[in-house]
């Protein structure tokens, strides 16, 4: 089975179980597998049609270790059965070529739920096994956190801190984060963009804090967020194209989604081009044109909330570009706090460009997009969506290979963004009274030590270990 080993070459190798547990290598990089398994031509032909949860357990078979089939089958089964489309993931087609992949049926109605379900549920049962207790800390620029407070909410063993940007995530996605009600769930709003959220997590698992309070996370850091994405890639490609190449049309923020994209490819499905779809927050789109990363300030934008200026995935992608895999992802290329730009090395940007192509969509272009599914084809699409179709309609290279843009969130989540002729996106019924609830939040300054101060103060992890 599978191994990982640390983009930064400097943490110990780890199995499946622990680096899910881990999240964050010890010497800041994310791990990667050892390896790459591969699946057959055959194997990958015969997802078609099957259930989602029975081809999750053929992806994810050879990433896991001391998880047995029967074990995994029935964790899938179960994440998946939360989901109100019994395709979980289906494939709407929008035109000859192009299709869209609603990824949005879960309970939180957004992409994040496809891996959250299910890490739920492996770390429950490992942690069960092992008699031990987690504390997960989790930045959000607004989908992963209500995912992660939906997953988690009630377990025994984990308690979860989520961190938001404070006032600059939609309603809708503050709510499913600050109405659960769940004593082990734990909102913070913070003064301060996405990225000052990221870097409060990051901190937290470089310090003593990390082992006091058996810290976790469940970013797309964690590989084990990655591998469970992968699955709707081989799926939907099988449905659009059986047997042939297709090309993936991705809105990309922290890189997690469209890198999962990757890991299908290299373990043999076809795919020709991986599209990074950036709005104005545009690091990814920039650095494939110039092969200079550079962070800038980031943009707020009334469509797309998304904000990411220093996407984390992008250093697996970095590691892997490099020839032979050989070195490490050092501070000199980009993933130190402090480093703000710097130049790729000419052979890691041929190999990322023969992978992968971007464009940017701004607002105008967003808004064109939104009117432009209503109009063609009948459907609302948010924001997110919105920007990946603007992208692929720029795209006339070969219309014969079907295009599947990834569509993340549910338009209801963005309401006052998703501008179509007389019509406004509404919950589904099932969320009735989501509105309406009590919120349960603190606000708190950009501040490490205030952070770090709370999160001990939760960590039913960090009590048991003083106990001991």
């Amino acid at each position: 089975m599978t191994r990982y080993i640390s983009t930064r070459g400097e943490a110990p190798e780890l199995g499946f179980c622990d680096v899910m547990l881990t999240g964050l290598a010890r010497d800041g990089g994310l791990y990667v597998p050892a390896t790459w398994p591969q699946l057959s031509a055959d194997t990958i032909a015969g997802f078609f049609g099957r259930p989602y949860w029975e081809v999750a357990v053929d992806v994810i078979r050879p990433f896991r270790r001391r998880i047995t089939d029967a074990e995994l089958g029935r964790m899938a089964n179960e994440a998946y059965a939360t989901f109100r489309h019994p395709a979980v993931v289906p494939l709407r087609q929008m035109s000859p070529h192009q299709f869209v992949l609603e990824l949005f049926h879960g309970p939180t109605l957004a992409f994040k739920d496809v891996a959250m379900q299910l890490i739920s549920r492996l770390m429950d049962h490992v942690l069960a096994k092992r008699d031990q207790r987690t504390t997960i800390v989790v930045a959000t620029s607004g989908d992963t956190g209500g995912a992660a407070v939906e997953a988690f909410a009630g377990l025994e063993n984990v308690d979860l801190i989520v961190l938001f940007p404070h006032g600059r995530i939609s309603e809708v996605q503050r709510r499913m984060m600050t109405t659960t009600g769940a004593a082990n769930v734990h909102a913070l709003a913070i003064e301060g963009t996405f990225d000052d959220c990221q870097a409060l997590v990051k901190e937290c698992s470089t310090t003593s804090l990390r082992d006091a309070t058996s810290l976790s996370g469940v970013n797309s850091i964690n590989w084990a967020r990655i591998v469970a994405q992968v699955v709707y890639y081989f799926t939907s490609a099988v449905a659009a194209a059986p047997a042939r190449a297709v090309d993936f049309r991705v809105p990309t923020g922290n890189f997690g989604d469209i890198f999962a994209g990757y890991v299908a490819k290299r373990m043999g499905l076809p795919v020709r081009t991986l599209r990074i779809a950036a709005n104005v927050n545009d690091i990814l789109a920039r650095t494939l044109k110039t092969g200079i990363y550079e962070v800038r300030e980031v943009h707020a934008t009334r469509r797309r909330r998304w904000t990411s200026r220093s996407p984390r995935n992008f250093e697996r992608l970095l590691f892997e570009s490099r020839p032979a895999r050989c070195g490490r992802c050092a501070p000199s290329h980009g993933f130190a706090e402090a480093v703000r730009r710097f130049v790729l090395p000419d052979a890691t940007l041929a190999a990322i460009r023969e992978e992968f192509d971007a464009g940017r969509a701004d607002e105008t272009e967003t808004a064109a997009a939104i009117r432009a599914a209503w109009r063609e084809a009948g459907e609302l699409v948010d924001p997110h969506t919105a920007v990946a179709l603007a992208v692929a309609d720029r795209d006339t290279t070969d219309t014969t290979v079907p295009s599947i843009v990834l569509s993340t969130a549910h338009p209801a989540k963005f309401p006052d963004a998703v501008e179509a002729p007389r019509q406004r996106p509404q919950l589904p019924a099932w969320l009735d009274g989501l509105m309406t609830k009590s919120e349960h939040m603190k606000v708190m300054k950009n501040d490490q030590a205030e952070v770090e101060r709370f999160v001990l103060s939760v960590s039913r992890a960090a009590k048991q270990g003083v106990a001991g």
